[in-house]
């Protein structure tokens, strides 16, 4: 697996999680390479900044690595001149997001998918939206608004209409555009199926969007808060039914710790985000388990689509001359999530407590054994993803 969405929190954020922690939750997950997100501290909106987590992962990872650079308001120059490969992509935050990495200028907009050089990656949501939603939400329950108002508040609405207008730029300025953590329906009509290749616009859905419905808020409340918000059974059947026939061509995690301190805040003031990554894999299996999708299918999302889509040189299949990143799965042997085994620095999952029917047993990294039967290998053996 190779997961094109994670949160690892490095630099800045480290209380949360590391490169070295989330990359053995990877691991012990079979996910043999990582691409990180830009919402760190600093930012990754630098070449500077992006090379510093570099240097970083190559010390610490157990995983293979690469990193997305972030795109603001203020630095689209540096977008625009972004060299061949430096990257995986360059992430959009559409909708609400931490300091200045929520581009909503219009004309910032129109730069981005205009002359970016790399895959744009967008995270569509919409802030007036949200925020008249949370206002309304606010009046009924004052500052007690609760977990299960979060799919209210993030709504199927505010999604479409961040997602329908990064199509329409992309449309009209050519943009290799990848959608993220679709969450809706609605959203599925805005995509094309059949073969990825004859594509520019593609679309990610995610492990918990596929698994969790808006009716285990009631049990797990904070701990299933994430941005966009899981949603109904109708949304979730929709994304499989997408999965299937070709309209969601990558399945991505998204994987995003806080401590359980930050989660027991109250609903308003808990941060969103889940850790998922080491339990992403066996999560997709229940769906095979269930006959809802192929084992093929779940290869094709996790691995040799991620690697087209982005271009990554020699690795997301088993060929003669490729990286040997490779995944030993039992589809037999059923283990229940306990918290002793999770590898995150932040020492919690939503999926505590639940059985899964099929185990990862190894993981391979670039040829070198990174886990195995519960262990991870103490070297970091990741190395950066090179690009086309």
């Amino acid at each position: 697996m190779i997961d094109a969405h994670v949160h690892f929190r490095e630099p800045g954020l480290t209380p949360k999680g590391d490169l070295a922690s989330e990359s053995r939750a990877a691991v012990a997950g079979g996910v043999t390479s990582f691409m990180d997100m830009p919402n760190t501290l600093p930012p990754t909106t630098t070449l500077e900044a992006l090379e510093d987590k570099c240097r970083r992962a190559a010390a610490a990872s157990l995983a293979n690595y690469a990193f997305y650079f972030g795109a603001t308001n203020s630095n689209l120059d540096a977008v625009a001149r972004l060299p061949p490969g430096s990257a995986c992509g360059v992430k959009v935050f559409m909708g609400a997001s931490t300091g200045d990495m929520l581009v909503d200028a219009p004309h910032s907009l129109e730069r981005v998918f205009a002359e970016s050089p790399l895959l744009v990656a967008a995270h569509c949501e919409d802030t007036p939206r949200i925020l008249a939603n949370e206002a309304r939400l606010r009046e009924r329950w004052g500052p007690a608004v609760p977990p299960e108002a979060h799919p209210e508040i993030r709504d199927a609405e505010a999604c479409y209409a961040s997602s329908s207008l990064a199509v329409a730029l992309a449309k009209r300025h050519g943009t290799r555009l990848h959608l993220l953590h679709l969450s809706t329906a609605r959203e599925m009509e805005l995509l094309s199926s059949g073969p990825m290749g004859s594509k520019s616009i593609t679309a990610e859905a995610c492990v918990h969007h596929l698994y969790f419905t808006a009716e285990d808020y009631a049990t797990l409340g904070n701990r299933l808060k994430c941005n966009p918000a899981v949603k109904s059974p109708a949304d979730r059947e929709a994304l499989l039914a997408a999965l299937a026939d070709g309209r969601i061509d990558t399945v991505g995690t998204d994987h995003a710790p806080h401590t359980i301190e930050e989660k027991q805040r109250p609903y308003l003031q808990a941060p969103s985000g889940i850790p998922l990554i080491q339990h992403a894999l066996p999560c997709l299996l229940e769906h095979v388990q269930d006959g809802r999708i192929s084992l093929g299918l779940v290869v094709e999302k996790t691995s040799h689509a991620v690697a087209d889509r982005f271009g990554i040189i020699d690795r997301g299949f088993i060929r003669e001359g490729y990286w040997a990143d490779l995944v030993l799965v039992d589809l037999n042997r059923p283990f229940r999530v306990t918290r002793t085994a999770l590898q995150s620095k932040c020492g919690w999952s939503p999926f505590q407590g639940r059985e899964f029917r099929s185990s990862v047993v190894g993981t391979l990294v670039s040829g070198h054994l990174a886990f195995r039967d519960g262990l991870c290998h103490p070297i970091p053996a990741g190395r950066r993803l090179e690009f086309r």
